[in-house]
């Protein structure tokens, strides 16, 4: 295929020779196109400006000088005057800023006044021009180990659950090293905390280190209020910057500028890993990641125009050295929450009650939630720790947490309270264990139970016992029974000598047989 033979330049050389062959030889523009190779347009649109601007052959003595021949026939290409008008440029931007306002309104509204003015174009550029000056860009030059910077692409990947067919969005979260450029890729089902919290912990498991701070979007999930002198970040997020030792720092509601380098990240990623998996299907997470860390291994080792170099290299060059270590366990994600303690020194946990010190009731406390523990603090002071239950229902208590009369109460088992009967004898274990038996619950023969044992604290311990013996011999199972026999002093009395009457025959009398 033959080359393309380059456009000629015109100059005002070949402008004054056009008019010449034009007026002078009186040649067609087929003709002077050829003898001065230039294109039959050009030639045909250079003398229609000759004739628009009123220029002939041969030229006048004010066209003599080519910057005044130049000016005559380009004026209309929109290249003002020095002495036009001025626009206010601050007002003009202040306008923008107004909701609907664009620069055409602003430029109609400036030629409405001027109507001799700069047209559109001219108007654009200069604009822009005063923008430029008015907010340079500056440029920074990070240094090794100082920032990690995160944020969320855009785009999502499909995931489809084999069972249900349902389709979900991945997100792509995206962290970068400011000094090296070295990126980290990976995909979850969500932005919130939990999904947060753990692509910040995975992207510097991949580094292998910890910068001095990390650049983040302001997400409502780890940033409470986004002020940029003094953010407000969420309990857990400020409790992973604690642990890892870092500084984190929440970027400008819509200032992308904030966080280039991850912005040209997520470009990046969205080029290099997310295009290429388009035609692909995933059916788990776990998949998902896997083909996102394989393409994510191939960016970071492929070479950078720029510099010659990989990501890798880079890091491994100037970065890796400046990070510092990672701690020796990592951070367990855990959600803070308020509570207040109820009036049975218990706290309301995910549906569960916790008891904390009963000194605590009606107080606001802080709990720390994990999936194995839960843990309580007041004024920063962790006053109770529990394991947390699966199932969301019923309480967990400590008995130490109780008063001593409810400490009493608290461990009222049929066991222990047979074990503190048997202290008094045989018997009175025996019918103690007879009380909890005949009732429907064991627990409705406790307070028979217990009154029984206290008895052993006005009446001797001998007396007591031959009581229960006697109860039991006439099937008396009850408190009453017992504190009858030791008032009356029938427990001195031996049930063999003492035969028990028989009761008289009566119809009002029900008999053994109708409890049967």
């Amino acid at each position: 295929m033959p080359r393309r033979k380059q456009a000629k330049r015109t100059t005002v050389k070949d402008l004054r020779s056009i008019l010449r062959l034009t007026y002078e030889q009186g040649l067609s523009v087929r003709a002077i196109s050829e003898r001065l190779q230039i294109s039959k347009t050009s030639v045909s649109t250079y003398l229609l400006r000759a004739r628009e601007a009123g220029v002939t052959w041969p030229l006048p003595a004010v066209y003599e000088n080519e910057a005044a021949l130049q000016r005559a026939l380009f004026r209309r290409m929109g290249r003002p005057p020095q002495d036009l008008s001025e626009p206010e440029w601050p007002r003009v931007a202040q306008e923008l800023k107004c909701k609907g306002v664009t620069l055409t309104l602003l430029w109609q509204e400036y030629r409405a006044v001027h109507p001799d003015g700069y047209g559109y174009t001219w108007f654009c550029e200069k604009f822009d021009a005063y923008r430029r000056r008015a907010n340079p860009t500056y440029r920074h030059r990070h240094a090794a180990g100082a920032l990690m910077q995160t944020d969320y692409a855009g785009p999502t990947v499909e995931v489809i659950d084999p069972q249900t067919g349902e389709v979900r969005q991945a997100q792509i979260f995206v962290a970068v090293l400011a000094a090296s450029s070295l990126t980290f890729a990976m995909a979850s089902f969500g932005q919130r905390l939990p999904d947060w919290i753990e692509g910040q912990t995975r992207a510097l498991s991949y580094f292998g280190g910890v910068p001095k701070a990390i650049v983040c979007d302001n997400l409502k999930a780890g940033v409470v209020k986004a002020l940029w002198f003094e953010p407000t970040l969420n309990q857990t997020f400020a409790a992973m910057a604690e642990h890892y030792d870092t500084t984190i720092l929440p970027t400008r509601s819509r200032k992308p500028r904030d966080k280039g380098k991850v912005e040209g990240a997520v470009l990046i990623v969205e080029r290099w890993i997310l295009a290429r998996l388009r035609h692909r299907r995933f059916f788990n997470l776990a998949d998902l990641n896997a083909a996102i860390g394989e393409l994510l291994e191939e960016l970071n080792n492929r070479p950078m125009r720029h510099s010659g170099k990989s990501r890798r290299q880079l890091f491994e060059e100037i970065e890796r050295a400046a990070l510092a270590p990672l701690p020796s366990e990592p951070f367990e994600y855990a959600e803070w929450k308020t509570a207040k303690v109820h009036p049975d020194y218990h706290v309301e946990v995910d549906k569960t009650f916790y008891s904390v010190p009963h000194r605590l009731i009606g107080r606001r406390v802080d709990v720390r939630l994990t999936y194995r523990a839960v843990e309580i603090f007041q004024d920063h002071t962790r006053v109770a720790s529990h394991v947390r239950r699966s199932q969301r229902s019923g309480h967990v208590t400590v008995n130490e947490h109780m008063p001593k009369a409810h400490q009493r109460y608290a461990n009222m088992t049929p066991a222990h309270l047979i074990k503190m009967a048997a202290r008094i004898g045989v018997n009175a274990a025996t019918l103690v264990e007879r009380v909890m038996r005949q009732r429907p619950h064991p627990e409705q023969g406790y307070r028979s139970a217990m009154g029984i044992i206290a008895l052993a604290r006005r009446y001797e311990r001998d007396r007591l016992e031959a009581a229960c013996e006697r109860a039991l011999a006439i099937n008396a199972i009850s408190y009453s029974s017992v504190s009858a026999i030791l008032k009356s002093g029938l427990d001195r009395a031996s049930p063999a000598t003492e035969p028990i009457k028989a009761a008289p025959s009566h119809a009002n009398i029900r008999g053994g047989t109708y409890y049967q």
